[in-house]
């Protein structure tokens, strides 16, 4: 495979994890709610079809997982592990249970100053960490900002590093979107 170290090549996912319901379908592939066999503690899970990618895409969802193995920050989702076999590879992540920024945007209609406020400026302080490790995200949108939980306090997440990019600092992030 083209993938790191990170990811495990000799155990099933399933000794370690039982996969439970979708919870989002992409193009290649599902999401699904996974719990942790040893501590009952809940995932998800990106279970993406390599036969269905490209070399690009191979390399750009490479390029995700190395991304994000590489940051910790508490506005950034956390990559746990993964595993890969021939056809699929297996991305585990905190669970998000609180939808994305997208949905609320849609079912709030209105935020105040203060709220927006709220949303926004830990995702600021995400978006420095990255620029301060040389890390462009390159699709900040609602819907790539989920939420942890649905409480109004909730946590906000930076998801969704499949076109970040590093680049060096002398470099203009010139690449077109």
């Amino acid at each position: 495979g083209i993938f790191m170290v990170l990811i495990n090549k000799s155990d099933s996912i399933l000794t370690f994890y039982s996969l439970g319901e979708i919870l989002g379908e992409g193009t290649h592939g599902e999401v699904r709610r996974a719990t942790k066999i040893a501590t009952r503690e809940e995932f998800a899970v990106k279970i993406i079809s390599k036969q269905s990618m490209d070399e690009e895409e191979l390399a750009a969802l490479s390029n995700e997982i190395h991304i994000l193995s590489e940051v910790d920050h508490p506005n950034i989702i956390r990559l746990i592990e993964a595993y890969e076999t021939d056809e699929e590879l297996y991305i585990v992540l905190e669970l998000m249970k609180g939808g994305e920024l997208f949905d609320r945007i849609i079912d709030k209609e209105y935020f105040s100053e203060n709220e927006a406020k709220e949303v926004i400026l830990p995702i600021f302080d995400a978006v420095n960490y990255c620029h301060e490790l040389n890390i462009i995200h390159r699709d900040l949108k609602p819907e790539n900002l989920l939420y942890e939980s649905s409480d109004d306090g909730s946590l906000i997440k930076i998801s969704d590093f499949g076109i970040a990019r590093y680049i060096p600092t002398s470099t203009l992030a010139s690449t077109a979107c």
